[in-house]
């Protein structure tokens, strides 16, 4: 459900006609070898689109009035090959909506020391050319990324692409509907908040649904259907034994497979990118989605346990930032901890919801009782997530404001937990246990997390900025001291 092959960038190239025609020229010919270089890169995950050099303030409002109108335009790369005098950007950028980066490049690696004359340095302006764009940006509170370095740079490609990715979560997050099946747990605080400023903020829709929506989508599906899911759940995965039919469990993984089909109809019907659920809201479910939800987040839908609207969004913002990394992205809670001295680590995990994309190997289908929300024992995948580098990180409203927490990680592998029936990760935060977790708690960051083993801190750094939302980051250069500074500045 995630496709980035109609997704575009436009790129505009700043100059002006002091030059004369001939430099003119010049410069579109280098401007349309460099997106020839940036698209042939392989490194890119959507395709950059020249659109043409600007030299007057009326082509540079209407270029970026047409960006800001193109449905599948996600931002604009602006590259000052030359000078371009920054008053002429005023008017255009004061109303662009769309994400900016400023690619602060060149068109050679070097300088020709031999041969460098006037006209070669005519030509390649970047250097002051690209301080006086910075400028303007800066005078008018325009948030952009700033790229630094020579186009083919595989490092420069690499930020370049990011920023795309970033992007594209954000184009995304503009027309995201997220569906509360039922309410948020009862009494907590964390995964409530205001879905209006939400709203404004991020542009994704949040909007509730009673259970018996749902309901009439499971009671709808077909015997046929339901059969063939479950065949599908024998050939994807290690079938605890009596799950297979006529086994004594099969009829739970029967109810699994209906529940996973009525909600995908009641997804696609709704034509929601995400949504949460609750196990204090069951009323005419015989089990709480376990394996469905998994399932669904593996397709690419954002999902958020206990009503969490907000994390069910920011799980389908890194799903769509990760499109097509190798790694995964879940739904997470971080659980318990191993506080043994030398050896310090976080357990995530959740009851049942955590997205089969970040596990080791094969996942297990099991059914085992779940203790609380007092329906049949429910269907889940349990499996270890796979070890590597990998991002924590927890939105929450602070009441005056949205505040992102990124916590860098490393997950390693955990020992066997023969008795944990559950989907599981463990990670050492850093720089360690003490300083990340008095971090993440001073921030205000939510138990529940999306954890990314594909995506890095840069990523989301790139997506606050698009949404114009505070963001915080907990890494190895972490001192508590100052960290708690900086959430006061």
């Amino acid at each position: 459900m995630i496709d980035y092959s109609l997704l575009e960038a436009w790129f505009f190239t700043g100059s002006q006609h002091l030059y004369g025609p001939q430099v003119l020229e010049e410069v579109r010919a280098n401007s349309e070898e460099v997106v020839a270089g940036l698209n042939g890169s392989g490194a890119l995950p959507t395709r950059v689109v020249f659109k043409g050099v600007l030299t007057t303030p009326e082509e540079i409002s209407a270029a970026l009035r047409e960006a800001d109108g193109a449905p599948n335009c996600i931002g604009v790369i602006a590259w000052m090959h030359t000078f371009s005098p920054g008053k002429m950007w005023i008017g255009g950028l004061r109303g662009l909506r769309r994400p900016l980066c400023h690619l602060h490049t060149q068109m050679e690696r070097g300088i020709p020391w031999s041969t460098i004359d006037m006209d070669f340095m005519n030509l390649n302006q970047s250097a002051h050319g690209g301080r006086e764009f910075g400028y303007i940006c800066t005078r008018l509170g325009i948030e952009r990324k700033v790229v630094v370095g020579h186009w083919r740079e595989p490092a420069v490609q690499e930020r370049v692409a990011v920023w795309l990715r970033a992007a594209a979560a954000w184009h995304d997050s503009q027309g995201m509907r997220i569906g509360r099946i039922g309410d948020n747990m009862r009494q907590v605080a964390v995964t409530e908040g205001d879905k209006v400023e939400a709203e404004l903020r991020f542009g994704y829709a949040v909007n509730g649904y009673g259970l018996g929506d749902l309901v009439a989508h499971v009671e709808a599906t077909e015997e046929a259907a339901v059969h063939a899911l479950c065949e599908e759940y024998a050939n994807s995965y290690t079938m605890m034994a009596g799950l297979l039919p006529g086994g004594a469990r099969h009829e739970s993984l029967h109810e699994a497979a209906r529940i996973e089909l009525g909600l995908r109809s009641f997804l696609t019907d709704g034509g929601l990118h995400a949504f949460t659920d609750t196990f204090e809201n069951l009323h005419g479910l015989r089990q709480l989605p376990g394996i469905a939800a998994q399932r669904l987040m593996a397709d690419g839908y954002g999902f958020g346990a206990e009503g969490d609207w907000k994390h069910a969004a920011l799980v389908r913002s890194m799903k769509v930032m990760a499109h097509g990394l190798p790694g995964g992205t879940s739904f997470m809670e971080d659980y318990t901890y191993h506080l043994e001295t030398g050896a310090q680590a976080v357990l995530g995990a959740h009851m049942l919801e955590i997205c089969p994309t970040i596990a080791a190997g094969t996942p297990s289908c099991e059914v085992h009782p779940l203790g609380i929300g007092g329906r049949e024992d429910p269907v889940r995948l349990v499996f270890d997530a796979a070890a590597g580098p990998a991002v924590n990180v927890t939105v929450v409203d602070l009441g005056d404001r949205f505040r992102m927490v990124v916590s860098e990680v490393e997950a390693v592998e955990p020992l066997p937990l023969p008795k944990l029936p559950v989907a599981r990760a463990l990670w050492e935060p850093r720089p360690d246990l003490e300083t990340a977790a008095a971090a993440w708690i001073h921030a205000g960051g939510a138990h529940h997390t999306g954890f990314s083993l594909a995506l890095t801190a840069e990523h989301l750094e790139d997506f606050a900025a698009m949404a114009g939302v505070e963001c915080v980051f907990i890494d190895g250069e972490t001192e508590l001291r100052r960290f708690k500074r900086e959430l006061h500045e």
